[in-house]
């Protein structure tokens, strides 16, 4: 494992590039799928509160983090790296688990998952912006169909637009704040590396998720069974830490905009995940919009870019 371990696949072949980023995004999309049922397992029963769940587990992975920095002797980011570190951590590290946290306290899991289906459409657009990349329209019209069956999912399962619930509130507003640490992570991975990214920008936020994580135990001591501990150390170890390395090699290795439409898949993953491990009851209407969403993503992934040919 060195600096550019994660960065050095990028000067493959087009297509090998393609297929490469395909791949370890869906490794980290199957990682993030156990994300949300874990998160409601944990802050559900209300043996942990969804503060200490939500800064808890970054706590733990940016020690994580900053031993395998020490041994491996990573460079620290330089200048203006610092302040696009701060943007991951803010949308990766701080926004997303924090709302997510205390979004699932009530909503399902299998209803927050097909919300946060949003997030490829989101990341998708925050390529553009950042990365200029120049999907086509046959893409657009793929990623803007995922997302719009999101949101009617959402709308009619809160009883229409007027009676979405302050839980999809705090759902969309994780998925603006994790699309912009997506791309910003998925451009500064192709400097530092992606493990690398995701390991400084934990170690830069590990101050106020310290802060948080104590005001949380103050508040209310966390408990819990093997179970709740078990899906906490998930949360930690896996979907704060380790998913992320697949999944910044991937936005890494890009087109960002394509490589961000697999995690489409990851509400069916997320909606059977709940089923089996929560009890969720899986309704025709969240199987069709699970349907919808992964054939939109596999439009979307086969959609090139403008400058790419074919």
């Amino acid at each position: 494992m060195n600096r550019d371990s994660s960065a050095t696949v990028v000067s493959a072949p087009p297509l090998s590039k393609a297929h490469a980023g395909l791949g370890w995004g869906l490794l980290g999309v199957a990682a993030f799928s156990f994300t949300v049922p874990f998160t409601r397992l944990a802050v559900e029963g209300g043996a942990m509160s969804p503060l200490f769940v939500g800064s808890g587990r970054a706590v733990i992975a940016a020690l994580l983090a900053a031993v395998a920095l020490r041994l491996t002797r990573q460079r620290a980011p330089r200048g203006a790296q610092w302040i696009r570190v701060g943007i991951v951590a803010g949308g990766a590290v701080v926004g997303f688990p924090l709302l997510t946290s205390y979004a699932l306290t009530t909503a399902p899991a299998s209803h927050g998952a097909v919300v946060i289906a949003l997030l490829p459409a989101a990341t998708a657009a925050m390529a553009v912006v950042r990365a200029r990349e120049r999907p086509r329209a046959s893409f657009w019209a793929a990623a803007a169909t995922g997302a719009a069956a999101a949101v009617v999912f959402a709308a009619l399962h809160g009883g229409g637009l007027a009676g979405l619930h302050w839980s999809d509130l705090l759902l969309f507003a994780a998925v603006a704040a994790c699309a912009i640490g997506y791309a910003e992570g998925g451009l500064l991975s192709r400097e530092l590396g992606s493990w690398q990214t995701i390991s400084w920008a934990l170690v830069l936020a590990a101050p106020l998720m310290a802060v948080l994580t104590g005001v949380a135990v103050a508040q209310q001591p966390p408990t819990g069974t093997a179970v709740e501990w078990g899906a906490f150390a998930y949360l930690a170890a896996v979907s704060m830490f380790l998913g992320f390395f697949a999944w910044y090699r991937g936005l890494a290795i890009g087109p960002m905009a394509q490589v961000s439409q697999v995690q489409l898949a990851q509400p069916v993953m997320t909606i059977c995940w709940a089923a089996l491990l929560l009890g969720e009851r899986v309704t025709w209407p969240t199987v069709l919009g699970g349907v919808a969403v992964i054939a939109c993503a596999l439009l979307a992934v086969r959609a090139r870019n403008r400058g790419s040919g074919g």
